[in-house]
């Protein structure tokens, strides 16, 4: 397969899974992380490219995606969470322009690329985008945005053959929810609203997306899709 991929946020955490289901697959990957060390302990370096970007840098994004000669398809994966402080109003605006603002940059600046190929574009959206989380207002409203944006440039894109979609990832077993699957308490909460009582794997969110990227999804734009073993249907 001659596709080439941008996973933004694609060195840690559910990026570096879809990356690598994705190459498995056979696309060329190209993950996208803002902090070198995540970058030069990445497992997967020898079949994904791994390359610095911070999304909330305008100029580093333009000149990121104007390298490419041809890009099929972007995943925004980058994110952030900082639990217990975004009603801080500076770690709050933070939080936004990384989740949000990121994501409609990197959308924006691989939009003339992705129109040459007719590709489309995964955004990373949450259980939170559909219900509100009391120690992350910034997250919760980051997500709520994602889900929102992407029917958004669904609408606004299709006419240049860019299909946009989104998953939304539940409890997935990623280092941002180590904290939690470490506290029996909480863990079985989770477990206990979740009907196929377990956790969520970083390969389940790559599956979904890979389906979202693949011409099998040809007539599919402008949904949010969870993956969260049924836990947004209790």
């Amino acid at each position: 397969m001659d596709k080439t991929v941008v996973v933004t946020g694609g060195t840690g955490g559910i990026g570096a899974g879809v990356a690598q289901v994705l190459s498995d697959a056979g696309y060329r990957v190209v993950a996208a992380s803002n902090s070198q060390a995540e970058i030069d302990a990445f497992e997967t370096a020898d079949s994904v490219e791994a390359r610095l970007l911070d999304v909330t840098d305008n100029n580093a994004v333009q000149n990121f995606f104007a390298g490419f000669d041809a890009l099929h398809g972007l995943v925004n994966c980058a994110g952030v969470l900082i639990r217990g402080e975004e009603y801080d109003i500076d770690v709050f605006q933070k939080v936004i322009d990384v989740n949000l603002t990121g994501t409609m940059r990197c959308c924006l600046a691989a939009k003339p690329k992705l129109a040459k190929t007719g590709g489309a574009i995964v955004n990373t959206a949450s259980m939170l985008s559909f219900f509100g989380g009391p120690l992350v207002p910034a997250y919760s409203a980051s997500k709520g945005g994602v889900a929102q944006l992407t029917k958004a440039l669904a609408g606004g894109w299709a006419d240049d053959g860019i299909r946009v979609n989104a998953v939304a990832p539940g409890w997935i077993e990623t280092e941002m929810t180590r904290g939690l699957r470490e506290q029996p308490a909480r863990s079985d909460a989770i477990l206990g609203r979740t009907p196929l009582n377990r956790w969520g794997k970083t390969q389940e969110v790559g599956a979904l997306v890979k389906w979202l990227l693949s011409d099998d999804a040809s007539f599919v734009t402008g949904s949010v899709y969870p993956v969260d073993g049924g836990y947004s249907a209790m």
